[in-house]
């Protein structure tokens, strides 16, 4: 039987990069899959294509999450669909680079509501029927920018580490309810998102990597999986970054 048998996850961006890879595991895993997207539906009918041809069953669910209405309302949709959630993956995630002197407001704001602001309400709405069932899991996908910082990256950063303090909080407000809270924090991962960075400055980061390659989405994938099925792993964060020394 598979681990995740019987269970209903929730994945936020789902479109692509680690999220298509996040979801296809789950669903191997066994797991019912809602595919969160927000501009990418192409995208998103892909991932749910790869969830079906694992045997499993998936919807596709769009929701802008920078509005806490459009959370809720997409976490109804999900439990309308199968009348439970047990595993939340916040892995929604943009980029907006720059210097701090130079970083707009208009920048920092698009970054901290995307990655954060939507991963609290996820996580918000996501709990209440997870307390009801006594049991569910959330997992953050935070970064190791927001562990050690990147240059150029003030917004992103402040807001993986956020995700890191709020897994924190869940894990001790509701762990007497049968739920746990645990954070993954890639590194540098072989995603499209790094491949549109300079080969220089990836090459330069790679050589402060003990396995001298960056990850894959699977590697990431396989970390949640396990968090997914194992209900005594609670406030953890889990680097998945080939040893970083920066």
């Amino acid at each position: 039987m598979k681990p995740l048998a019987g269970r209903v996850a929730l994945v936020t961006g789902a479109s692509g990069g680690i999220g298509q890879s996040l979801a296809t595991a789950l669903a191997h895993a066994g797991a019912t899959v809602a595919i969160h997207y927000g501009r990418h539906g192409e995208a998103a009918r892909y991932t749910l294509k790869a969830v079906e041809a694992q045997g499993s069953h998936g919807i596709l669910v769009s929701a802008n999450l920078e509005q806490e209405g459009a959370v809720q309302a997409m976490v109804e949709t999900v439990l309308a669909h199968y009348r439970r959630l047990d595993i939340l993956v916040n892995n929604a995630g943009i980029t907006r680079d720059g210097l701090l002197i130079h970083l707009t407001q208009e920048f920092w704001d698009e970054v901290l509501n995307t990655n954060l602001r939507g991963a609290f309400y996820c996580a918000k709405y996501a709990l209440r029927p997870m307390i009801r069932q006594k049991s569910g899991t959330v997992i953050n996908i935070s970064s190791i920018s927001g562990v050690l910082g990147n240059a150029g990256q003030a917004n992103y950063a402040a807001a993986k580490a956020g995700l890191i303090g709020l897994t924190h909080t869940i894990a001790q407000e509701y762990a007497a309810k049968g739920i746990t809270a645990n954070a993954v924090v890639p590194g540098i991962i072989d995603t499209a998102m790094t491949r549109a960075v300079r080969p220089q400055v990836v090459n330069d980061k790679l050589q402060a990597i003990l396995l001298r390659r960056a990850g894959t989405p699977d590697e990431v994938s396989q970390a949640v999986v396990l968090l997914a099925q194992n209900a005594y792993i609670n406030g953890a964060v889990l680097r998945i970054d080939g040893g970083i020394r920066f």
